[in-house]
Order: structure tokens, then sequence, then C-alpha cells
């Protein structure tokens, strides 16, 4: 999960370093597109898998909600410092609590809800609304948690019937497709600079993605989840480095609740496991990432 942290804070990092040499759409695609390079080795396994049209449905519904997140968090790169976005995108766990509860039947306990309500505080604490403004950045961070957590909602309903690689190697086709069009409306001939960084964004979230698997397969999340913590310590040390960003303690302050409020939950699904109790297949929520 260290490499990881480390591999996704790269990847944050490389996006930020575009700055405005392109358009945030076009940059969300060309990072999918040159990112399919690594489903090569999951051809069998996508070939080999029988789809129903309901499979179809809804990797094709999870593939334009998530087409819809990494469009959001693109933009948000732009306008926003790397520990303001770091720490809002923990939020994604909160929200397929929520939705979980909502959607999927899972039980809602007073715990959860409480852990739901820190959160929440530790969000309002990093936008101190009325205190300073609150940016269009900030709002496309807001939906990108959101509609992420919606993303992953679909992925433990279809981790019922399908195996998760081919679930994975599946979004990232159709979230390839349904970006097309967004990215033809302000398509503009990119650099051979442009390409080669988004290439090194690709290959930073694939091995942070790899690196996360691992972690999840060696340990519950309720152990993996506090090590998620350092990735605010170094975005906040390279935003601070490389991007001369100011380091707001409120934002580490308002981070640091949040992830508390996630490990939280974590930790409480793992005894519920424990004690026999267990929540439906697929309940734990690992961090999610565009």
């Amino acid at each position: 999960m260290f490499a990881a942290g480390l591999s996704f804070v790269a990847m944050t990092a490389l996006v930020k370093s575009l700055g405005t040499t392109m358009n945030p759409i076009q940059a969300a695609f060309l990072r999918y597109a040159l990112g399919l390079v690594f489903l090569l080795p999951a051809i069998p396994a996508i070939l080999n898998t029988r789809m129903t049209r309901r499979n179809v449905t809804l990797f094709g519904v999870r593939g334009v909600i998530h087409a819809a997140a990494v469009m959001l968090w693109f933009f948000a790169m732009t306008r926003i410092p790397l520990a303001e976005v770091t720490a809002m995108n923990y939020m994604t766990p909160v929200y397929v609590t929520l939705g979980a509860a909502l959607f999927l039947g899972e039980k809602l306990a007073i715990r959860r809800i409480a852990a739901i309500g820190v959160a929440l505080v530790g969000v309002l604490i990093i936008l101190r609304p009325g205190f300073r403004e609150v940016s269009p950045g900030h709002i496309a961070m807001l939906g990108t948690s959101l509609t992420l957590g919606g993303s992953y909602l679909l992925a433990k309903v279809m981790v019922r019937d399908i195996r998760p690689s081919v679930v994975v190697a599946h979004l990232s086709i159709w979230v390839t497709v349904a970006l097309i069009p967004f990215a033809i409306a302000v398509w503009q001939p990119p650099s051979l600079r442009d390409i080669g960084i988004l290439f090194l964004i690709a290959s930073f979230a694939t091995a942070g993605h790899y690196f996360m698997t691992l972690a999840l397969q060696a340990a519950p999340v309720a152990v993996t989840q506090p090590v998620t913590f350092l990735q605010l310590i170094w975005a906040t040390l390279l935003g601070a480095l490389v991007f001369h960003e100011r380091v707001d303690m409120w934002v580490v302050s308002g981070g640091t609740l949040i992830l508390a409020a996630v490990s939280f939950i974590a930790w409480r699904e793992a005894v519920l496991k424990r004690t026999g109790n267990v929540p439906p297949p697929g309940s734990e929520s690992p961090p999610s990432r565009p």
C-alpha cells in the first residue's frame, strides 16, 4: 500500500505538470487510451468471460459514470493544490458506504453513521465555506468522489458474477469509449511531451492499482487503509517543493479527519467479519482512484 501511495501521488503530480497545456477532457481520454496497452495480458480472460445483456448494460453505465469522474478529476487537478485533491479523494469510500446502505441493502449502524458525520466535518474543514472561496475545482473534486463512489458500487455488484480482473479490464475499455465524443469536441494535436507524460500517468496509475491489489490480498482493508494517510503527506510536500503551493494545515487536518473516519469504517467491517456478522460480499471499500 506504501508503494501504491507513491505511485498515485506520482500520477497526480504528472497530471499537475500538464497544467493548462491540454484540455482536461482530452488529457483524460489519452490517459485511458494509452493505458489500454496494459490490458493485452487480460485479453484471453476477457474473451473467455460469458457476458449477459445485464453485464453489458452495467459495464456501459459504469463506464459513463467513471468517465465523468475522470474528467472532473483532471479538471480539479488544474484548479486546486495537490494536497486538497488528495484529501478530498478520501471521501470516496464514505460515499460507497452510504450508497451500499441506500441501494444494496447493507446495514448502516450508528457507529458508521457517526463516522460518516466525522468525514463530512473533515470536508467542511477543508472547504471552509464562508471563510474562503469554494472554487470550481473544489466542486469538481466533490463530484469526482461522488461519481467514483457510484462506479465502485457498480463494481461491487458486478464482481458477484465476473472475475475482478475482468471487471477492471472492462472499465478501462468502456471509459475510453465513453470519453471519445467529449475528446473529439475539444481535440487539439498533442505534443510529444504531453503524450510522454500521459503514458507515464497511465503507467503509474496501473502500477498503483496493481500494488493496491497486492496489499488487499495480503491484509484486510482495516490494516492497509491507514497507510493511505502517507499519500496526503507526499502530496503536501510535493505541492510545496515542486509546485510552490502553500502548506495549508486546515487541509491536512480535514484530510486526516476524513481518513480516520474511513479507517474506522474499515475496522468495523473487519470486526463484523471476525464475529461472524458478515456484511454482503465486497463490502470492504478500498480507496478508489481515477
